[in-house]
């Protein structure tokens, strides 16, 4: 099945010396989603240099700019590319059978301390069915044990201090989940990108996990279909995939995001399907 889904971002700077930016906004290149019309405008004009990292699709912007005030606006059409599965049938992958490149997405990460939550995570989820359903029940415990407030969390935020203090951001559910699924040997990792229906409108944080040998998309929100998830970057956690890391003295004055699906009557954009078993091999 195929969406066409117009995104976009603008980030406006006050740059006080010179200042390298790091720019991870782009959609990725992967079998998933393909983009048309796709545009980086720098207001005033500086150079940018693509470079794609990783084996995942990421592609991440570079650029140097002189003190001023800079604009950075980026907008693509895509292609996104889902096909839906009966997930009654998507079980939980063995150890020894896992492919090779999978096997770090089990380990702790800067974020997500899953060696922390064995015991947690076996007390809560080790009695219930393994796959699919599993992996939903841990986001619906996420769901339900976390307040979504803005600006509680930070860039230090783990998991760990996430599941003590209760409350957190769209990235801080998806490093909890991750974390829990890694503690019961389901390999997951991050992913940020655009959200149609997501409001307000802004970069969003969710997360994949392995099962029957593919990658499926997840959301512990429940603030947008993952239907009209475009992906940007994917990671083992959010400090892979940062939409922004500055070397010098630059100050954020503004950002806007935007992601506008363009068929309306596609039911994998419906508002009610948050938890959906949409293929992301």
């Amino acid at each position: 099945m195929m969406n066409q889904i117009l995104v976009g971002s603008r980030i406006n700077y006050t740059v006080n010396s010179p200042t390298t930016f790091l720019l991870n906004i782009s959609v990725a290149q992967n079998e998933h989603q393909s983009t048309t019309n796709e545009s980086i405008e720098i207001y005033p004009y500086h150079k940018v240099e693509e470079c794609a990292v990783g084996p995942l699709g990421n592609r991440l912007l570079r650029m140097t700019a002189d003190p001023g005030e800079l604009t950075i606006q980026y907008q693509a059409t895509v292609e996104l590319r889902a096909s839906e599965v009966d997930s009654t049938d998507l079980c939980e992958v063995d150890y020894e059978n896992l492919p090779a490149d999978v096997l770090s997405f089990l380990n702790p990460s800067r974020y997500c301390e899953s060696d922390k939550l064995y015991r947690f995570a076996g007390e809560e989820f080790g009695q219930l069915v393994p796959g699919y359903s599993r992996v939903t029940a841990i986001c619906n415990w996420t769901y339900e044990h976390l307040t979504y407030t803005p600006g509680s969390t930070g860039p230090t935020t783990t998991a760990c201090d996430v599941l003590l203090q209760r409350t957190g951001v769209c990235r801080d559910y998806a490093h909890v989940a991750i974390s829990l699924c890694r503690a019961m040997g389901i390999p997951a990792r991050y992913v940020s990108g655009y959200a149609v229906k997501l409001q307000p409108p802004d970069f969003h944080g969710f997360f994949e996990a392995y099962l029957s040998g593919e990658w499926f998309l997840f959301d512990a929100t429940r603030l947008a279909p993952v239907g009209g998830f475009v992906r940007i970057g994917t990671g083992r956690d959010a400090a892979d995939v940062a939409f922004a890391t500055l070397r010098g003295d630059a100050q954020s004055t503004g950002m806007e995001v935007w992601a506008n699906g363009q068929d309306a009557n596609d039911h994998l954009l419906d508002p009610e399907n948050v938890v959906t078993a949409v293929s992301s091999a």
